[in-house]
């Protein structure tokens, strides 16, 4: 086995026997590889023999926690030490389907895959999938310690604890690397039990994260940091979306670059390949390589007319209630276009794998959101059998949903085949920005009728976009990307928080010409912008306070309602009045509610400025309220990038960003004070990797309308 990152954040390997897991409470099982001394219990944990711990995750780590989340509630449920507990990236198996991401990011699996549901990170599930079955192997695996501890001091093993990793009864202490071993031969009874209790428990504590000190020394290993004897680098040219095939190419040109050895050229892209990545990437550019598109090629007009024609067609309610066009009949009905341009997700590594194919068996080293999924993508570009693909999942430098693409996969088995050497593929910045699928452009067309209190009587949203869930499930089945067909992903998060006695939802579904895909915050981004935009211009109708008039429609919904009074609070929320340059809003995801209030305007040359930022936070029940912090405040600034930049144009099949220099980040200087307020709650736990990026655009608009009078319905503003 090589080194892995349990192996270094423990110390090392220790000598010992693996024992297999005899009874277990669940049907399915993983095998979990063992090193030397390691003790397998079930799917999920492993024991040293030392007494080091490691717990299998099957989620992606790309800067949310969830290596730390879901080791911290493992370590909490057993009793652990943390400083002993590591963890390492758990084997494909059905045990670790996410049925939760697969809803979230791609809707229903409808027999597209082999599975109910694949291995997949995404929609802000993972503590909301796993901590259940976590929590539960570890309370088995801690209650066969104490069974082994009973039984070598003749006592009932129900009168055991466990605290710091030893197993306690009175004053008999035994390590949990010593009971290991005797520990898988006990039985298991009918069902374990939960640990109760606030003493020492790891589980709302701010524990220290685990992928941090690899982090920060640069030890953590990511796609590009492999390293195989006999590799070569290999940089890619696309085409433009669309019916692409290329035609020309300089070979010529190309072989007068030091360094390069070879270039690969299919129908649909061109790679050069040389002894570094540089060299192949300049060699590219000497290629020149030229692709002919059949029909049209994408633009920003093609795309605001598709969008204004899928707008203006039938569309497909997605959910609703109460009769809403009688409510609007006979009365005065006020409406509000809104427009949100493609996002891009611009994580901060680029694109990259690397791959060996030796004796008909491809090994591929990458950052990916879907493990089983990007290892079939690898066998279909081949033509082999999956078995014949082994894949190490990375961690990933950021991904926003990047990492849930499979593409680089097939792009990479080919090239290992076809060189007959390992590789290492990595897109350019220009093509990384260029070609992973955006969040999808939309116009949400808002209706509503007051009543003669001003309140909303009926509301309607309409929202033209492509579909995200059927495009993406087809790309990641390797079948053909359908057209515009109705897709609730799409609109996620469009449905009010507010109680309304009628309202409805319907998506217009709009064929784009370019590959939309699942992007941090997803389809939540517009739904809010168009819902929390529009409250706020509502409420300026019914000439009511904004903070008010959304607390009066939220009867049911108690815990949103509590961080608005929280943030105003917390903020000194003046009531938005003109010129204090005050916004808010408030949005519920993934489990999880949110409000944020926004001190801002517009500075020099029209673009926005924020001065600070409050947000009161509702996630349930923080599993470690640092990461909760980190999450929220990480959320704030991606949404803020989305609010003020972030998007593309498109141009001639390709989008327009070539750099992060053309994306209007935020950087330190223009990055707001930022205060945030996790609500103490004992729900169940909510997603928070997602939660604050819809928020801040409305916020935001809201805020330059009492800042300026002026009311902004596009994004970015």
């Amino acid at each position: 086995m090589q080194l892995s990152r349990r192996a270094f954040l423990a110390g090392g390997v220790v000598v010992g026997v693996a024992v297999a897991w005899q009874v277990w409470p669940r049907a399915e099982q993983a095998a979990l590889p063992t090193a030397d001394g390691e003790i397998a219990f079930g799917g999920w944990i492993k024991i040293g023999k030392d007494g080091h711990i490691v717990v299998a995750v099957p989620q992606c780590e790309h800067g949310q926690g969830v290596y730390t989340a879901l080791a911290q509630i493992a370590a909490d449920e057993l009793g652990a030490d943390w400083r002993t507990v590591g963890v390492e990236a758990s084997p494909e198996s059905s045990l670790y389907a996410n049925p939760l991401g697969t809803a979230a990011a791609l809707g229903t699996n409808g027999g597209w895959f082999a599975d109910a549901a694949p291995m997949l990170t995404g929609g802000s599930t993972s503590i909301r999938q796993f901590e259940g079955p976590v929590r539960e192997a570890a309370a088995a695996t801690r209650t066969l310690l104490c069974k082994a501890a009973a039984r070598e001091w003749g006592i009932d093993w129900e009168t055991c604890l466990t605290r710091d990793g030893f197993v306690v009864a009175g004053e008999r202490r035994a390590r949990f690397g010593d009971l290991a071993v005797a520990a898988v031969q006990e039985s298991l009874p009918q069902t374990a039990q939960l640990r109760v209790g606030d003493d020492g428990r790891l589980t709302g504590t701010p524990a220290p994260r685990l992928d941090a000190p690899s982090k920060v020394d640069g030890s953590a290993n990511f796609a590009g940091d492999i390293r195989l004897p006999n590799m070569v680098f290999a940089s890619i040219r696309q085409g433009p979306f669309g019916d692409s095939r290329l035609v020309r190419y300089d070979t010529a040109a190309a072989d007068k670059i030091p360094g390069v050895s070879r270039i690969v050229a299919t129908d649909r892209w061109i790679a050069a390949v040389g002894s570094t990545w540089w060299a192949a990437n300049q060699a590219l550019g000497a290629l020149a390589p030229r692709f002919e598109t059949a029909g049209p090629l994408a633009d920003h007009r093609r795309i605001a007319a598709a969008l204004d024609a899928a707008l203006d067609a039938n569309g497909t309610q997605i959910a609703g209630a109460g009769d809403v066009a009688a409510t609007f009949a006979g009365g005065r009905v006020f409406r509000a276009d809104y427009r949100v341009a493609a996002g891009v997700p611009a994580a901060i590594e680029p694109i990259t794998a690397t791959a060996s194919f030796e004796h008909g068996k491809l090994v591929l080293w990458m950052a990916t959101q879907a493990p089983g999924l990007a290892r079939a993508a690898a066998a279909r570009a081949l033509g082999i059998g999956e078995g014949s693909v082994v894949l190490h999942p990375m961690m990933a430098g950021g991904s926003f949903g990047a990492a849930l693409e499979v593409t680089v996969a097939e792009q990479v088995a080919y090239l290992a085949r076809e060189l007959e050497r390992p590789v290492q593929l990595t897109w350019s910045r220009a093509e990384s920005l260029m070609h992973t699928p955006v969040r999808a452009p939309a116009v949400g067309r808002m209706s509503a009728r007051l009543d003669g209190r001003g309140m909303i009587a009926a509301w309607r949203t309409q929202v033209a976009t492509p579909p995200v869930g059927p495009a993406l499930r087809a790309r990641l089945a390797g079948r053909t990307v359908p057209g515009a067909v109705a897709d609730p992903v799409a609109i996620d998060g469009a449905s009010p928080a507010y109680r309304l006695p009628a309202w409805g939802v319907s998506h217009h579904p709009a064929d784009i010409g370019v590959p939309v895909g699942y992007t941090r915050g997803g389809a939540h981004i517009a739904s809010c912008f168009f819902t929390e935009s529009f409250v706020d211009e509502l409420a300026r109708q019914a000439e009511s306070e904004p903070l008010s008039y959304r607390i009066a429609m939220l009867g049911g919904a108690p815990r949103l309602a509590r961080c608005l009074s929280t943030v105003a609070s917390l903020g000194g929320w003046q009531g938005g009045t003109p010129g204090s340059g005050q916004g808010i809003a408030a949005h519920t995801m993934a489990g999880s509610h949110i409000a944020l209030m926004v001190e801002g305007s517009v500075g020099d040359g029209g673009v926005p400025r924020v001065e600070r930022m409050v947000a009161a936070v509702d996630v349930g029940h923080a599993v470690n309220p640092d990461l909760v912090r980190q999450q929220i405040e990480g959320g704030l600034i991606y949404g803020l990038a989305a609010a003020v930049g972030a998007s593309t144009g498109y141009s001639g099949g390709v989008a327009d960003v070539r750099s992060f220099r053309d994306l209007l980040l935020p950087r330190l200087g223009t990055s707001p004070d930022i205060t945030v307020e996790l609500i103490d709650s004992r729900a169940d736990a909510g997603g928070a990797s997602e939660l604050a990026v819809p928020v801040v655009a409305p916020a935001l608009a809201n805020a330059i309308f009492a800042a300026t009078g002026r009311r902004i319905r596009t994004l970015p503003l």
